[in-house]
């Protein structure tokens, strides 16, 4: 089965549920229902991101997005996190408001619905499963995984009452919903940590540097690795730059056997899809970081009354290279 069809399923089962659980949560006058159906609203939402995102992530590259639109996916999933954690604080309000002034709740209909919402969203975490790195799937099924948490809990909850035979333990639910709120936050947070990770093109987590020095190093020829800088485009496909220091002063036909060797030890160790090596004969650049961005001071020099037209011809010196590069 495809990845679209898993979602389209899984998107309509949770939307299914959202019906079925807002109606019983109303009758039953339970709040953990109702919290759990808003957030199986939020599944919906998210899902249909995921697959919007999921499609157009499948369109082929253009001259305008020469690397594809990997990052499609990642956007989803930081705006189907954001969605999550948002539900969850106004489900901690709710829970919070009904706490304080609990009512009786009709514990018979929430164990039967929570019983069915915890197996069917099991059914679409199953189908969701995936074991890619693909962030945007990977989402999807942690939106499942929370909602057959939340609906036991429910369920649970709901047992309770329903045994205790109501009174004081009528707090459960309000206290239910909340615990669900909590947990939707926590892994709303840690997504979207994960997401801004890729935005920032920061290094993957599992990635060493030092050792991905180490492996570059250690193909023939190659003295020295800089400029080292590897980034996720998506959860699923990475990219590496680099600048390699060769020794002898090799061929240009040699120097490209050596980046081919370098290059086909770091795909399949480290995973990544792509790769762009500057070759150099000699280190072509300082020692000082080429993404640093400085805050010149004003010269007072070059302050320039407006009233005055200033005009001068500089001549332009050829920049001589400060090293070899193939």
């Amino acid at each position: 089965m495809s990845r679209t069809t898993k979602l389209i399923v899984a998107l309509c089962i949770n939307a299914l549920l959202v019906v079925i659980e807002v109606s019983a949560g109303i009758f039953s006058h339970s709040s953990a229902l109702v919290a759990d159906a808003g957030h199986n609203l939020t599944d919906v939402a998210a899902l249909g991101l995921s697959l919007l995102a999921l499609r157009w992530a499948l369109r082929p590259r253009s001259e305008e997005r020469s690397f594809g639109n990997h990052r499609g996916t990642i956007l989803s999933a930081l705006a189907s996190s954001a969605i999550l954690g948002l539900v969850g604080i106004g489900v901690i309000v709710d829970g919070a408001r009904v706490l304080a002034n609990p009512h009786a709740v009709n514990a018979g209909v929430v164990v039967a619905v929570a019983a069915v919402s915890a197996f069917a969203n099991l059914i679409a975490a199953l189908l969701l499963r995936d074991k890619s790195r693909d962030l945007n799937l990977r989402t999807s099924f942690v939106h499942m995984g929370a909602d057959v948490v939340s609906s036991t809990v429910v369920l649970v909850s709901g047992a309770v009452i329903l045994v205790a035979h109501g009174g004081a333990w009528n707090k459960l639910d309000p206290i239910a919903s909340i615990v669900i709120a909590i947990l939707i936050v926590i892994e709303s947070v840690r997504l979207s940590k994960e997401s801004v990770d890729v935005l920032l093109e920061s290094t993957p987590s599992d990635v060493d540097l030092g050792a991905l020095r180490e492996v570059i190093t250690s193909v023939p020829s190659v003295l020295e690795v800089h400029d080292l800088h590897v980034w996720s485009l998506s959860s699923e496909l990475r990219a590496l730059s680099a600048h390699l220091v060769l020794g002898g002063h090799p061929t240009l036909e040699d120097a490209q056997a050596i980046g081919g060797a370098v290059r086909s030890r770091i795909t399949t160790s480290f995973n990544i899809a792509h790769t762009t090596f500057e070759l150099e004969c000699e280190r072509c650049v300082d020692d000082d970081d080429p993404c640093t961005i400085l805050d010149p001071p004003i010269d007072s020099a070059s302050v320039v009354d407006p009233g005055l037209v200033v005009k001068s011809e500089t001549p332009h010196s050829p920049v001589l290279p400060s090293s070899q590069a193939l």
